[in-house]
């Protein structure tokens, strides 16, 4: 009799390994990030995540469309990216929900010295660099528009448009291959410190105002996989009030780790202070940056969508309320 016995014992402890294995194997989330400085709270969630009941597998990509088409082919959960790639996402078909803003601003107007580019206006005739599919490239464009100059990566407008990516903007600036450049944070703290640049403006007159970027969940995470997005979300509000509660945490991990020391205490501080760490987003707007991607053409939306229809903030307001945060 013992034998049949040890076997069901064994049957059911390989059952239990299952089902256990299988739970752990859900716990792990699937990030997509960019590599930027006020990115570096969502980073820091991989760090603590054992410490929320999580895995997260951080996946590090160039620009936010690439995140969406990441997202699209199905191979992450989360995704951090401006709010314009992530409503180009939406409009054209990303099953995502815009779940919280993890930081605000971001961007600057900066212009080679000694080009007499004091303002947007000043731009008339010149070459100006750009990432294409960023929230950059929708506030350079409604600047533009309301300082009456058109716009185009073709000859005969006003402004020559220049694409390239991030990373390539402060080198064809320091090349003189541009006559100013829209950029993202630190490369323009970083292009203005080490003098091959000045300060235009930072372009937050638009009506988006400060860009929020955003924090974008599948809907088949946040809709199947409840418990973990609600451990993701608490492990999210974690890290960004480490970051905005303890600088010094947020200066090391960001210049020594994500930037290997490539970037000074002057960069962080400048970038940080252009972008800041936070955690909320509403409908209203998202609503307004689809409206203006819309006016301008920016984005290519199949269909612009409604900011109400896919803005889901219940997990954020849990986990701050969870963790105490204002």
């Amino acid at each position: 009799m013992a034998k049949p016995i040890i076997l069901t014992l064994l049957a059911a402890a390989v059952a239990a390994l299952a089902i256990s294995a299988a739970a752990q194997a859900e716990d792990v989330v699937r990030l997509g990030n960019l590599k930027f400085a006020h990115y570096g709270a969502v980073s820091y969630i991989k760090e603590i995540a054992p410490k929320c009941g999580i895995k997260v597998e951080e996946h590090v990509f160039a620009k936010g469309p690439d995140v969406m088409q990441a997202i699209l082919a199905g191979e992450l959960d989360v995704g951090a990216t401006a709010s314009e790639a992530a409503i180009s996402g939406r409009a054209n078909g990303a099953p995502i929900y815009v779940v919280a803003g993890f930081a605000k601003g971001g961007a600057r107007l900066v212009a080679r010295p000694n080009e007499g580019i004091k303002s947007v206006k000043d731009l008339k005739g010149k070459k100006v660099g750009v990432t294409r599919g960023g929230i950059h490239e929708v506030l350079l464009i409604a600047e533009l528009a309301q300082n009456g100059l058109t716009s185009s990566d073709q000859p005969g407008k006003d402004v020559q448009l220049v694409y390239l990516a991030f990373a390539d903007l402060n080198q064809a600036l320091l090349g003189k291959n541009l006559d100013a450049i829209m950029q993202s944070e630190p490369q323009s703290s970083q292009a203005i410190n080490k003098g091959f640049g000045v300060e235009v403006m930072k372009p937050y007159n638009t009506p988006i105002g400060e860009p929020v970027r955003t924090l974008v969940m599948t809907e088949k995470f946040y809709k199947e996989h409840r418990p973990v997005a609600e451990k993701f979300m608490r492990c999210f509000v974690e890290a960004t009030k480490t970051f905005i509660d303890n600088k010094a945490v947020a200066e090391k991990y960001v210049r020594e780790t994500i930037f290997k020391n490539q970037i000074t205490k002057d960069d962080f501080d400048d970038a940080i202070g252009n972008s800041p760490y936070s955690y909320d987003v509403t409908p209203e707007h998202i609503q307004i940056t689809t409206d203006v991607m819309a006016k301008y053409g920016t984005g290519k939306m199949a269909k612009p969508p409604l900011a109400k229809d896919w803005v889901k903030t219940d997990l954020l307001e849990q986990a701050k309320k969870s963790l105490n945060v204002k």
